[in-house]
């Protein structure tokens, strides 16, 4: 007898797969079988993805460039959503769960029409464009944070489940905040994972900058574009900064847990791991963002005292630099966002988000049954 199958849906990013992988681990130990369908960005992260197949089908964004572009776009998302039906039938999964991305518009919007039960998973403080564009036709929404601005019928559809944490998130998150009996100062400076430019444009100046004595107290890890890496490299070899530079760090979190000062942008994936583990921050939300999601993201953080959110046009050499010296000299004070980032962290949300994917399999399974007996 085959194992019962979920299928995941989400687009090629950390912010999308690593909550699909910490929701992967979850029902597998449940013993369900789990398949993923994504876009070919998902092979830097998900090489280990526990999934028994990995798919690919058609998607595009249809926001930006010509007419003739969003038609494309379009017609792209049609021809998904008809792979998607064909898998589907097929595969026929007990249920399909979408993390957002438009490579989990076709999925979804297929299931619909099967009458497969849905559940879309909303990682931001607000809901980006393509998971508004599914939402009423799923089944049930979880949420990573409380959602703003959402009322009405699709309020009640949601659930507040918190963002799942893959496993190595998990085992960072109980380890305790560093101590300082070294003399040493760990900071992890990172973009997310695209990378942000910024942080190689600031970053390294206001290391520069700082008194001689607090930078040999530093030990830097960087996250920095592939074009970036040289330049930085070189600044912080001139400031006599110990420094780990790299375009990606498949050990984030253990790096997150080991650093007693975080600064980054604000993605849901990031803003839930600093909670999880506990890590006092400096976030600087993308600015440009359509949704401002990462700064409703930052603003959890920073309502609960862990974090400082500092805009980008206000995120200078000069400013970080005193930001740095200060905490540095107080650090009290980070213990103290420490302890706030953790009041606010949530370990459990994978087996949140299992439970309510089964629940809204095994009623609708149940739903059609009574309808089967009636008729």
């Amino acid at each position: 007898m085959s194992e019962a199958l979920i299928l995941l849906a989400a687009g090629g990013t950390g912010g999308h797969l690593f909550p699909a992988e910490a929701l992967a681990h979850a029902l597998r130990a449940r013993g369900l079988a789990v398949e993923l369908v994504t876009d070919a960005r998902a092979l830097r992260y998900g090489g280990e993805f526990p999934a028994r197949a990995m798919h690919t089908i058609a998607s595009a964004t249809p926001r930006g460039g010509s007419l003739l572009d969003k038609a494309k776009a379009v017609a792209t998302l049609g021809f998904g959503t008809l792979q998607a039906l064909r898998h589907l039938g097929r595969t026929r999964p007990l249920a399909v769960v979408g993390f957002g991305g438009y490579p989990s518009a076709p999925p979804l919007f297929a299931a619909s029409l099967l009458r497969i039960p849905t559940v879309l998973h909303e990682a931001n403080a607000v809901m980006g464009r393509a998971n508004s564009f599914l939402s009423g036709r799923v089944d049930r929404i979880a949420a990573g944070f409380p959602l703003a601005g959402v009322c009405g019928a699709l309020a009640e559809k949601i659930i507040v489940t918190g963002n799942p944490l893959r496993p190595a998130a998990l085992a960072a998150a109980a380890r305790p905040y560093p101590g300082f009996e070294d003399g040493k100062l760990r900071i992890l400076v990172t973009g997310g994972s695209q990378g942000a430019r910024v942080m190689s444009d600031i970053a390294p100046p206001a290391l520069e900058s700082l008194p001689k004595e607090l930078r040999e107290r530093i030990e830097l890890t960087q996250q920095a574009r592939e074009e970036d890496l040289a330049r930085v490299a070189t600044a912080y070899a001139r400031a006599g900064i110990i420094a780990q530079i790299a375009p990606f760090f498949a050990d984030l979190p253990e790096r997150m847990a080991s650093a007693h000062l975080v600064i980054a942008r604000a993605g849901a994936s990031t803003v839930t791991e600093l909670a999880a583990i506990g890590r006092p921050c400096i976030l600087v939300p993308l600015p440009h963002a359509l949704d401002q999601d990462q700064a409703a993201n930052a603003a959890v953080l920073a309502k609960s005292g862990a974090a400082e959110v500092v805009r980008q046009s206000d995120f200078t050499p000069q400013w970080l630099a005193e930001r740095i010296a200060s905490l540095a000299a107080n650090p009290e004070e980070l213990q103290r966002r420490a302890q706030a980032a953790k009041s606010v962290g949530v370990t459990d949300a994978a087996e949140r988000l299992a439970d309510l994917v089964l629940d809204v399999a095994q009623k609708k399974d149940r739903a059609e049954t009574a309808r089967g007996s009636r008729s």
